[in-house]
């Protein structure tokens, strides 16, 4: 049986932490900032957890990083 291949386009937008959680960016934060506000850019940066909907999806797609 082939070897089980990392996502390319996944590895490059999850990281994993020590723990085992999945961090990803925020959407809607990429392009057109000046017309959002302050208030929601501000909130937009850095990172945030994975759903748990997702996770065992998004856990098969990256098993070589884990």
């Amino acid at each position: 049986m082939p070897k089980a291949k990392t996502h390319s386009g996944l590895k490059k937008r999850i990281k994993v932490t020590g723990t085992g959680k999945l961090m990803r960016g925020h959407a809607y934060s990429n392009h057109l900032a000046a017309s959002k506000t302050t208030k929601q850019n501000r909130q937009l940066r850095g990172e945030t957890t994975v759903d748990a909907s997702d996770i065992k999806r998004i856990k098969s797609l990256i098993s070589n990083l884990l």
